[in-house]
């Protein structure tokens, strides 16, 4: 099926979902890598930002049992229920939670684990175009998993993505360039220090990796998270038209607005959220983003307004 030196490498993986379709081209299957370099304060998906396993622990369904404390060889009193500060092995406590309290986020899976379940669903590749994404966190933060496993699946005929904000070295990326048919690649704040202050880092590295990747020919497909009142600027539609027009060999510009689907994941992590009580963008305000960019000669893809 494919070549067994792939099949033992092993990554941080927080999830897999399968029928994915907004992650490229037809349906596909989305693999979450473990471990950020960026912290955006939009991001929906923060079990993905750290590499170590962690755990959601839903509070409404904890029944004070003590059985998570007990795994990690710590005192259980009397109603006492899960504390993440005194935890020392979460996917201990996680396994030995009964009532579903504890939801482990993140674990090791082989390539060999992650192609058994991205093959289920090769027939619908076939029929609608698509395949496997890797995304994250930052898939390209784990190269020899990500690599092992882009060679897997080209081995087997399936078009593969991968998902980037494009602040890593550029090594990162030539190790994998001939193994990605599609880069989707975030482009999150034209202005550099409002870019820091969002993420966490300037956007100097991810518009160099941006122009080299286009220079080597590979494809790819920018695609803009947009957040109302914060980077809906008429500076930054300008730069993505500037993008638009000195890079003409871009697979479409993607717009995705925020929601604010995230905000549970923060608080059963145990971490603030970076915009609490921010609403989600609206049909509205994303009719108005393509109208601002078409008028700039930017056409774009994205999700249905």
């Amino acid at each position: 099926m494919f070549s067994a030196e792939h099949s033992t490498e092993r990554g941080q993986v927080a999830g897999v979902q399968r029928f994915s379709l907004h992650d490229g081209p037809g349906i596909r299957t989305t693999v979450f890598l473990k471990g950020c370099p960026l912290r955006c304060r939009w991001c929906h998906n923060p079990e993905s930002q750290r590499r170590a396993a962690e755990v959601f622990y839903l509070a409404e369904l904890c029944c004070h049992c003590g059985s998570c404390r007990q795994a990690c060889d710590q005192p259980a009193g009397p109603g006492e229920g899960f504390d993440r500060e005194i935890c020392t092995d979460v996917a201990a406590s996680a396994a030995a939670c009964s009532s579903g309290a504890l939801q482990l986020a993140g674990r090791e899976w082989t390539v060999d684990e992650i192609l058994h379940v991205v093959l289920k669903d090769a027939a619908y590749y076939r029929a609608s175009g698509g395949g496997v994404t890797l995304s994250g966190g930052e898939p390209l933060l784990q190269v020899p998993f990500t690599s092992a496993l882009l060679a897997a699946a080209r081995q087997t005929g399936i078009h593969t993505c991968l998902d980037t904000c494009g602040a890593v070295p550029w090594e990162n990326f030539a190790a994998v360039l001939p193994l990605v048919d599609l880069f989707l690649f975030d482009y999150k704040e034209t202005d550099p220090q409002l870019h820091e202050e969002l993420t966490g880092q300037d956007n100097r590295l991810p518009l160099a990796n941006l122009a080299r990747l286009c220079e080597a020919g590979a494809r790819v497909r920018l695609r803009c998270p947009l957040v109302p009142g914060i980077n809906d600027r008429p500076d930054h539609f300008a730069g993505i038209a500037r993008l638009f027009r000195a890079y003409p060999t871009l697979a479409g510009i993607e717009l995705l607005p925020f929601h604010n689907y995230g905000a549970a994941r923060y608080e059963r992590l145990g971490m603030d959220d970076p915009l609490p009580g921010m609403p989600s963008a609206t049909p509205e305000d994303l009719a108005g983003w393509r109208a601002d960019l078409r008028s700039r000669g930017v056409p774009t893809l994205g999700p249905p307004a």
